[in-house]
């Protein structure tokens, strides 16, 4: 009996939305980290092999996907610590502390460390919305590329001489310079490049993480949403030796 009251005790003080969050997180970065990183390998290969075939019309393309692949193994472990940091202050913050250590008091330095995890949460939410936005973009152009394709297969225009003069060009997207060779795909090549793997993975990797970007954001609300309410709780309730169980 004393073992369950126990038990019960310290499941009263679990920080559940921090813990939501920090799974949430953890999901969604790593959907976003892993799959991004695959989807901009295999964007590339496409690029060279169908868009452009001059090595030096996309040289510098490459170099940044290089350099975002870089960022993204940064993001990952960053986001892995600081979710582990901002679990730690949840559980720090509830009745759980004060039960199994005797008194728990605030004091200036925790108060102060608690409004600087509100106001880093808060923007890393601003940011990650930027990222969200950033990662809807290589979905709506591999969209456009799969509905021309799907618009090339259609009865309507299959076997016709109009398909083609269906086309795609890379190059209004800005990804490539103007003077890049092809550039322009049309067609039944423009077809074939829809039913190669490296299309069909790279479209619906982009497409995960997107949702792995939009998972990291809700879990950043509800972090922002966490850490205020225990930097309020910390902040006016601290002379009645009042802890917060959020």
């Amino acid at each position: 009996m004393c073992c369950f009251e126990c038990c019960i005790k310290c499941l009263g003080g679990v920080p559940y939305a921090s813990l939501v969050a920090t799974i949430l997180c953890f999901s969604g970065v790593a959907l976003f980290c892993g799959c991004g990183h695959v989807a901009l390998a295999g964007t590339v290969a496409i690029l060279e092999q169908h868009f452009s075939t001059n090595t030096s019309d996309h040289a510098l393309l490459s170099e940044v996907i290089q350099l975002m692949q870089y960022v993204i193994y940064g993001i990952a472990s960053f986001f892995f610590l600081y979710g582990i940091i901002l679990l730690a202050e949840g559980f720090y913050t509830t009745s759980a502390v004060k039960e199994l250590h005797g008194e728990f008091k605030t004091t200036a330095c925790g108060r102060c460390i608690s409004g600087m995890f509100v106001f880093l949460t808060y923007v890393l939410g601003v940011a990650w919305l930027g990222v969200f936005g950033f990662s809807a973009v290589p979905v709506f152009m591999f969209y456009n590329i799969w509905s021309t394709c799907e618009v090339i297969k259609s009865p309507q225009t299959n076997g016709t001489s109009g398909v083609e003069q269906i086309c795609v060009d890379v190059r209004q997207y800005g990804i490539i310079p103007w003077n890049a060779f092809p550039g322009k795909i049309c067609g039944s090549a423009l077809e074939n490049i829809c039913n190669t793997n490296e299309f069909y993975m790279s479209y619906h990797l982009f497409i995960v993480a997107c949702a792995g970007a939009g998972a990291t954001v809700i879990a950043l609300l509800i972090y922002m949403m966490a850490t205020t309410y225990n930097y309020a709780v910390l902040k006016f309730k601290s002379r009645e030796d009042c802890c917060t169980k959020f």
